[in-house]
């Protein structure tokens, strides 16, 4: 088996297109999706479409259950809350209801599989090694797969030692071995690392073999797709800067 783990796509078919080519190129024969499958970008559809197609396992992230109105968006930024709104107005009811079914946990393989983190499914953004120590101590398996902060890192903890806290990078690559990890593959639509190009991970299960790419799509594309729906202007603005 060789899966693509992927997560918050926001609404960015342009970069979700780029993924998938990528990933099919490099052999994956399954994918993984963590969440927030929409929400600010111009093309919620186009992309619950695709990941339905493609994905063996998806996750609901904040954003996707905001749009469906499952979830409350008082604490989202004003930007957020308004793409939430637009979202759930552009949805098919079709894709109303596939978003409703998924859940912000899952397993696959021995694998965890979380949008925010272990410990809160939904909210949680897993970016200190403190937030990772509570995180590691919340579930059984040996690996959790998250989402969520839209920055690609991992977190190991060997034993009784410390957590490692690592920022990845494009060609990082690790080895799972006998430590306990976090891992995330960082943003498909939305990377908030200042690499505005889309983030995902490749991941071996039955030799622990880890990955993380990313891959250059029509920037310019998916920003005039926001601006032409009307979005906040700023959403199309940090796709050129990644953040």
């Amino acid at each position: 088996m060789h899966v693509a783990v992927i997560s918050d796509i926001h609404g960015n078919r342009h970069a979700l297109d780029a993924v998938l080519a990528d990933a099919d190129d490099r052999g994956c024969d399954e994918v993984w999706c963590l969440g927030d499958v929409v929400g600010y970008g111009a093309d919620p559809d186009g992309c619950c479409a695709a990941v339905r197609s493609f994905a063996s396992v998806c996750l609901a992230g904040n954003h996707d259950l905001a749009a469906i109105g499952s979830l409350s968006t008082d604490s989202f930024t004003d930007d957020a809350a308004t793409s939430a709104t637009w979202t759930g107005e552009h949805l098919t009811a079709e894709h109303r209801a596939w978003l409703g079914s998924l859940r912000p946990q899952a397993t696959a393989q021995s694998f965890l599989l979380a949008h925010g983190s272990p410990l809160h499914p939904v909210w949680e953004y897993v970016l200190t090694a403190a937030q990772a120590e509570a995180s590691l101590d919340a579930f059984e398996e040996q690996v959790a797969l998250i989402g969520h902060s839209h920055v690609p890192l991992s977190f190991a903890r060997d034993g009784n030692r410390p957590v490692v806290p690592q920022r990845r990078t494009d060609g990082d690559e690790a080895q799972i071995g006998a430590q306990r990890w976090l891992l995330n593959p960082g943003s498909v639509g939305q990377p908030r690392d200042e690499d505005p190009r889309a983030s995902w991970m490749e991941l071996h299960p039955y030799d622990g073999r880890v990955a993380w790419h990313r891959v250059r799509y029509d920037v310019g594309g998916a920003q005039q797709a926001i601006r032409d729906a009307g979005l906040p202007t700023s959403l199309a603005d940090r796709l050129g800067v990644g953040r």
